[in-house]
């Protein structure tokens, strides 16, 4: 409380309730925000004093700062797409576009579509995982019949650019988890690291010890952008996100589905010469007793 003793605006606090006032503001100090509520204390008619009343709601300016930052990303996300939608609809509803053109601006409408249904369909899925408690109670998840499903889900988007994927995944692979939320890791991992590679790369997926592995030989991204790259709708390259059709979310979204299976995740990459992703989960003995992929 010492170092508030400079504090102008404290020191208006206490002077308001001295006199009589209840005040309630919000200061920032110490890269901290704190609630001061001040109140006048009276005895029998008689104004003794005031009481201060000061709260750290430094979490909740954070929580509320992230809102804000989702809400508007939201709306403009939401916004480019419809954008277009608007745009290509209106011109064939005129008859400025007919034949070849109303075909190829069906198309784009049917591309921006689709493109929406996803950036909801993600928006939706990182809202549930927010409000969604860490799990207590695990089941046994094969992750060799999570991985096998995902790819073949994945295949035709492989092929289209060419990308090879390559799995080396024992039988069984068990972990303790929700399949669930195993499947949203491994889908999204593994959609990135085809969405971002490069034509005729590689995917490799690799399961050992706990430990899920997802390495590409794509575009890779710098360093000083590591620490970012687990953000909502965070992207390197804004201008290549219509060109690779995501939404910015997959690893947002990895990110608190791992947390919800207290997995921990280790990330590392190189432009021009890929990613790699692990995941550490807990693993699944035969005597049913819990191991942990990593010993922190």
């Amino acid at each position: 409380i010492l170092f508030f003793s400079r504090n102008e605006t404290l020191s208006s606090i206490a002077k308001d309730a001295i006199s009589g006032h209840k005040v309630s503001k919000d200061i920032y100090s110490k890269g901290k925000w704190f609630q001061v509520i001040g109140s006048p204390v009276d005895n029998e008619g008689v104004r003794i004093g005031a009481i201060l009343l000061i709260l750290d709601i430094t979490e909740k300016k954070e929580t509320e700062t992230i809102r804000r930052e989702f809400t508007a990303n939201v709306s403009h996300e939401l916004k480019t797409p419809l954008t277009s939608i608007t745009g290509y609809s209106e011109l064939i509803e005129s008859g400025m576009a007919a034949g070849e053109d109303a075909r190829r601006f069906a198309s784009k409408i049917n591309q921006e579509a689709l493109r929406l249904l996803t950036l909801i369909g993600d928006i939706l899925k990182i809202s549930e995982l927010e409000e969604l408690k860490e799990e207590k109670q695990f089941d046994k998840v094969d992750l060799e019949d999570v991985i096998r499903e995902c790819v073949d889900n994945l295949k035709l988007q492989a092929e289209s650019k060419n990308v090879t994927i390559e799995t080396i995944i024992p039988k069984p692979a068990l972990i303790q988890g929700k399949r669930d939320l195993a499947e949203v890791i491994v889908y999204n991992l593994c959609d990135n690291a085809i969405r971002y590679n490069v034509e005729n790369g590689m995917v490799i997926i690799t399961f050992k010890d706990n430990v899920l592995s997802v390495k590409d030989t794509g575009i890779g991204i710098p360093k000083e952008y590591h620490s970012r790259i687990f953000e909502r709708f965070f992207r390197v390259d804004k201008s290549r996100s219509k060109e690779t059709g995501g939404t910015g979310l997959g690893l947002a979204i990895v990110k608190h589905a791992a947390k919800r299976l207290d997995a921990t995740i280790e990330f590392e990459s190189e432009p021009r010469k890929g990613t790699e992703i692990k995941i550490y989960f807990k693993g699944w003995e035969n005597d049913n007793k819990h191991s942990s992929g990593r010993q922190n």
